[in-house]
């Protein structure tokens, strides 16, 4: 059996055993590494595990997501609805500063604006979103308020990473106020998203651009 063909029996192995996606109608492909998934989907909700249960897989090396979210025939949720779920599941949140965040929804599609202390407490704003009846899709724009002091933000990233179960001699930090751009390569998707994580965690970081390499 070629590479491909075993990490595409791993891919169905991994989306049946996640419990929020029904792997029913959900078509796999793989080539050089490259996954791709086709079919639908219940809920942007299911979308999103079913793309994380994917990149858990070590031999990954991309993924190209191409689910289509399509509601049951009993889900019939207009914009208005939508948009004011999102509003009272948001005040709802204590992690999210309260009025800090608004919502707009276009087609199901849910669009995040605003300003927030914390990379935290803009992810939570959209965890609390993705999963609501309806949403198709998510864009998420809130962005993370800059700090006077962002100098020692890359040398902050260095020692959280040396604290960490990873070996960060692979990984290149570079650091221009509070934007953060990490390179280098590591060994699966884990540690990508650690590494991102990690960056995120430091105080100052305002944006944070990815391009570590898996291999």
């Amino acid at each position: 059996m070629s590479d491909d063909q075993t990490l595409k029996q791993a891919v169905l192995d991994a989306l049946t055993w996640e419990p929020r996606v029904d792997e029913a109608h959900i078509g796999v492909t793989v080539k050089a590494g490259i996954v791709s998934l086709t079919g639908h989907v219940r809920s942007f909700w299911e979308k999103e595990a079913a793309e994380k249960a994917v990149f858990r897989l070590k031999d990954v090396r991309a993924v190209a997501e191409e689910l289509e979210v399509r509601l049951p025939f009993s889900i019939n949720r207009d914009d208005a609805d939508i948009a004011a779920a999102a509003v009272e599941r948001l005040s709802w949140n204590s992690v999210v500063p309260k009025d800090a965040v608004k919502a707009t929804v276009q087609r199901g599609w849910v669009t995040l604006i605003g300003e927030v202390d914390w990379r935290y407490q803009q992810e939570a704003a959209a965890d609390d979103v993705r999963s609501l009846w309806g949403v198709t899709g998510l864009s998420n724009h809130i962005t993370v308020k800059a700090r006077p002091d962002t100098s020692s933000i890359r040398s902050d990233i260095l020692a959280a990473l040396g604290r960490s179960w990873m070996d960060p001699k692979t990984i290149i930090v570079t650091a221009q106020e509070g934007r953060v751009t990490l390179s280098g390569t590591v060994g699966s998707w884990l540690e990508r998203d650690e590494a991102g994580a990690t960056a995120w965690a430091a105080s100052g970081t305002t944006a944070v651009e990815n391009d570590i390499r898996v291999i």
